[in-house]
């Protein structure tokens, strides 16, 4: 198979729809051999990446004899006025969002150190830099993805593992589509406050994490990289 990660073998988490289904599309069409989880069908293995992270890359280095890639996508996301934050709430957003990202990647690191190309691309959100009111969970565990990232960047570049992240804005996917629909000011909101002037595709984020995974990229590791249209330049 021809293409930039021909011969790559890549894991991608929430694969079955939104931006985790152009990812596993994307570095497909890229080359790569792709294994994609999901909690619901419509993937290679429907697993909770909250409970089954050893599982989930056992599962995958199985499938793919080995593993060169870790996309850790999966998330889940939520409005909830601080006040009357759950505790449910908080407890289900920092494990989905962030210690699944901690514990999919210790197990992948013996895989990925075996590799001659290692790469663990996480999916941030514009609040790992930012925050924004009824969004706590969400914000701190997104905060927390970039900050892991930029330190397994140092603990395993000597490995010659890179680890990125990448910021994605407004995205329309099949998770922002009801708030969108519900909403239409949010929506013009960030359509305007984008440079570009328009939301963001699950494509536009899979491109850059496809980047992120190949050769190309073998020099750049320890940081967040937005992807959203210019909207928080200026924020």
């Amino acid at each position: 198979m021809s293409g930039r990660l021909a011969g790559r073998r890549a894991l991608v988490t929430g694969a079955a729809s939104g931006i985790g289904r152009a990812t596993a599309a994307r570095l497909s069409h890229d080359g790569a051999r792709v294994f994609g989880v999901d909690v619901t069908a419509g993937c290679d293995l429907v697993a909770d990446v909250s409970a089954d992270a050893d599982a989930i890359v056992a599962a995958a280095a199985e499938a793919l004899g080995g593993l060169d890639i870790l996309v850790n996508n999966a998330g889940v996301s939520g409005f909830e006025p601080f006040a009357a934050h759950g505790d449910d709430v908080w407890d289900r957003m920092l494990a989905v969002n962030l210690s699944a990202v901690f514990r999919l990647s210790r197990a992948a690191v013996p895989l990925l150190r075996a590799s001659r190309a290692g790469r663990i691309v996480n999916v941030g959100s514009v609040m790992s830099s930012f925050g924004a009111a009824g969004l706590a969970a969400y914000t701190a565990s997104k905060h927390g993805v970039l900050g892991l990232t930029r330190a397994l960047a140092t603990e395993l570049g000597p490995d010659g593992i890179t680890v990125n992240c990448v910021q994605p804005g407004a995205i329309e996917t099949g998770m922002t589509a009801p708030t969108f629909a519900a909403n239409p000011e949010f929506a013009e909101y960030w359509r305007g406050k984008a440079a570009l002037k328009r939301l963001g595709q699950p494509d536009d984020v899979a491109a850059v994490i496809a980047f992120l995974s190949g050769d190309d990229a073998g020099f750049v590791s320890g940081h967040g990289i937005f992807v959203d249209g210019g909207a928080m330049q200026h924020s």
